[in-house]
């Protein structure tokens, strides 16, 4: 749109009696505009940026400190200790008078940097400290409440969201000891006695030599660089990976669960971008609220920089992620056909109601896909490889090159989904089938690439497909809250369900993107067309809705709610194999600068024997419930260690990489980099900004989201948390693996739960004999 402003706004001709130059006011206008927006948003960003680089002070505070140093000068009094007097000398060409206050701004600007820094050392060091995470839940010995209060007040009134950056700790390197025997005591319960001995002397071996060595290179980096493990991470376990991220990579989150705002896809649509938008103007200008545990202890916020205009480059050996800044433009797909769409007009973002026209201009276009159109996204869908081959070769000039460009440069992706989806209380797969939707669809109509992908179904439920390298879940998760809160109560629709405002007809239409595709291309994109489809066809997935019980009952028994989930499942699972397994659970380290994620290993001696007593009928239930508090004890204290840097899998990773790039060979590391785990698990965040009032509004919650299985012969569980009385599993499997059937999966993990109805009734019963659970039913 911008291209034609310009077309239309300067038209000249030549004459006789020279070049006739004609110019449209009103297009220039709308140049005007959007140069005078751009000035603003460079303002505002310079402004907090100015305001982020001086944190935990204020620019005003650099007055302050200026004064007070020219107060003490009229009054005679050098507080620089000669310091100022030596800043005269050498300031030459200048009046006495000049160089007294010039110097003396100099160094109360010092000063006044030093004190930053100061406040800063201190603010990490205090930052720095995790006892107070090791404490019982409500209770708060009285060194954790004097840490909370300087930190409190060393972190300003009013911080930005990469205020604390510079103030958060790096991410320790924990010693080879510490992780060696934390390695196996976590291996324990999964061997019998001979190959734990045999484990011991493969784990004591490496930890004589050459555990040492790497060591000494793993703590060098970690001093040097921000993070010693995020680069890696990034590097090694998403963007060297040949083969698809479809399924095997990318995550889903759905929409709301019970509420659809309305049924017209295309207003849906435009509330949901609006509402992006908005978001993203936020993130831009970095005046989103940091988020902070127990409304203190800041999270770092690095991850959320590339959410937005953000895309994986494939490459022949590696990918490469590109981020870009003020994209303006938006490609959508719908029915085999991609669109061009631009989010600005006037130097302002289209209103709702400017967008749905924009969109329902998409649903109503009657124009045929071009040849090889239809199928084109799924070379992000197949191996990597191809599709690197395929770019240099094909899309590497004319129109192709400058249609991938527009999807590339995009802000987003967004797919205008011609099936329909949602939960449906009458049909039982409604879940299992809206979850497979949003993690693969047809395997050509999502741009696996991007950072995310905005899918929005012709009955008005939406979701998204997110690409994991850039970031995890909860970055996602929080601007997803954000958008559907502002969808529901701020954008809102009219009666017959359009958005608000009034309709622009004079906007542009969007545009179509052109191609050119041979029919070598063409073959190679139904290469990778066939090889998604194999790895979609074999992905079950079964949602399930527990609402017996949720975290309320659960905290009455003061029990943590992830524990209890985490014991849950690893009875189901026992249940369903008869054998324990390596299982996987997502922390984070957000408390560390840069920091992503960390292995808690739930399944330990103490979950096991807690399983095995629950399948002992002569076991009594005091003896259960003994079992279960050590059990899950012991889980909390693992997931406070993971989230405080003291995890094992991220050390060992990292002392694997070094390992490899000093050309040493380690049977243990090559060992437990591969072991499977066969039960990877991960809770989704619920309420990070606490925009909607569940207890008022107890149908506008979110369903969380899910990911394929890790294992081909083994489950992947995610689950969340919702509200007082309602807990979600997206439980995802093969079909090609006889080791797991999702029937069997939810079947027990539904047992396991009314059985734990039962066993806390017991629980209650003993402990808090006065509370009555009888209106709690087992639905088996």
């Amino acid at each position: 749109m911008a291209e034609a402003h310009q077309a239309v706004a300067f038209q000249f001709t030549v004459t006789p009696d020279g070049i006739d130059l004609q110019l449209s006011r009103e297009v220039l206008k709308h140049i005007y505009l959007s140069g005078v927006t751009s000035w603003k948003k460079r303002a505002i960003r310079f402004k907090n940026g100015v305001l982020t680089g001086v944190y935990p002070a204020s620019p005003s505070s650099w007055l302050i400190v200026v004064i007070a140093i020219m107060s003490t000068m009229y009054a005679r009094i050098d507080p620089s200790m000669g310091m100022i007097d030596r800043i005269k000398t050498s300031l030459p060409f200048m009046t006495v008078q000049t160089q007294t206050v010039l110097s003396a701004i100099l160094f109360a600007t010092g000063l006044w940097l030093s004190f930053i820094f100061l406040l800063r050392y201190i603010l990490k060091a205090l930052l720095s400290y995790h006892g107070w995470i090791f404490e019982s839940h409500g209770k708060m010995s009285f060194s954790t409440k004097v840490w909370l209060s300087l930190v409190k007040l060393l972190s300003g009134r009013r911080p930005l969201l990469y205020s604390f950056q510079a103030s958060l700790p790096h991410l320790p390197v924990p010693s080879i000891d510490d992780t060696i025997n934390r390695y196996l005591e976590s291996v324990r319960p999964l061997l019998d006695d001979e190959q734990y001995k045999q484990m011991e002397i493969v784990a004591n071996d490496f930890k004589k030599d050459p555990a040492p060595k790497l060591q000494k290179h793993l703590k060098l980096k970690s001093w040097w660089a921000t993070n010693y493990v995020s680069d890696w991470w990034e590097e090694y376990i998403y963007l060297r990976g040949r083969d698809p991220i479809m399924v095997n990579s990318n995550f889903y989150t759905m929409d709301l669960l019970y509420v659809i705002p309305t049924h017209r896809q295309a207003s849906r649509a435009a509330n949901i971008v609006h509402a992006m938008l908005q978001y993203r103007r936020k993130l831009e200008r970095g005046e989103l609220t940091p988020l902070r545990a127990l409304g203190i202890v800041p999270m770092c916020s690095f991850q959320y920089e590339r959410m937005f205009n953000t895309t994986r480059i494939p490459g022949i050996e590696t990918d490469f992620v590109q981020h870009l800044k003020d994209r303006k433009h938006l490609v959508v797909y719908h029915r085999g056909r991609f669109f061009k769409v631009w989010l600005y007009y006037g130097g302002r973002h289209l209103w709702p109601s400017e967008l749905e026209l924009q969109f329902q201009r998409i649903l109503d276009d009657k124009s045929e896909p071009q040849p090889g159109e239809i199928k084109l996204p799924s070379l992000t869908a197949g191996n990597r490889v191809p599709w690197a081959r395929a770019r240099l070769k094909y899309f590497n000039e004319g129109v192709n090159r400058a249609s991938l460009e527009a999807i590339e440069t995009a802000a987003f992706f967004m797919t205008l989904d011609d099936e329909a989806h949602g939960y449906d209380p009458e049909n039982i797969r409604s879940l299992d089938l809206y979850a497979k939707s949003l993690l693969h669809g047809k395997c050509y109509d999502r741009w696996f690439d991007k950072s995310f992908t905005l899918i929005v179904y012709k009955n008005g439920k939406t979701g998204i497909n997110t690409e994991h390298s850039w970031a995890d879940s909860p970055i996602i998760g929080h601007m997803w809250e954000y958008v559907l809160a502002t969808d529901c109560f701020h954008l809102g629709y009219t009666a017959e369900g359009h958005c608000k405002g009034d309709i622009n007809k004079s906007l542009a239409p969007p545009t179509r993107l052109q191609w050119d595709i041979p029919k070598a291309c063409q073959e190679i994109i139904e290469g990778s067309y066939m090889i998604a489809k194999g790895i979609a066809d074999d992905v079950d997935f079964h949602d399930c809705l527990f609402n017996e019980f949720g975290k309320g009952l659960i905290k009455k028994c003061r029990t943590s709610p992830d524990a209890f989930i985490q014991l849950a499942l690893q009875l189901a699972h026992y249940r369903d194999k008869g054998e324990f397994c390596l299982t996987y659970e997502s922390s984070m380290t957000r408390m560390f600068r840069e920091g992503r994620t960390e292995t808690v290993r739930s399944c330990t001696c103490e979950s096991t024997a807690f399983v095995k007593a629950m399948e002992d009928e002569s076991t009594t239930v005091r003896q259960r419930l003994a079992l279960f508090k050590k059990a899950a004890d012991k889980h909390q204290n693992m997931y406070r260690l993971a989230m405080t840097g003291a995890g094992i899998d991220r050390h060992l990773f990292c002392l694997y990489i070094v390992s490899k790039v000093m050309g040493i060979d380690s049977p243990f590391l090559k060992q437990v980099l591969s072991e499977p785990w066969r039960l990877s698990t991960s809770q989704t965040p619920q309420q990070q900004l606490n925009l909607i009032d569940t207890q008022k509004f107890p149908k506008y919650v979110g369903a969380g989201g899910g990911f394929g299985p890790v294992a081909d012969d083994g489950y992947g569980v995610s689950y969340i948390i919702v509200g007082e009385n309602l807990i979600t599993f997206h439980i995802s499997s093969k079909f090609s693996s006889p080791e797991t059937v999702g029937e069997f999966q939810t079947f027990f993990l539904s047992a396991t739960f009314c059985e734990y109805v039962i066993l806390t009734n017991k629980i209650k019963a003993i402990h808090y004999p006065d509370t009555d659970l009888s209106c709690i039913k087992c639905k088996m």
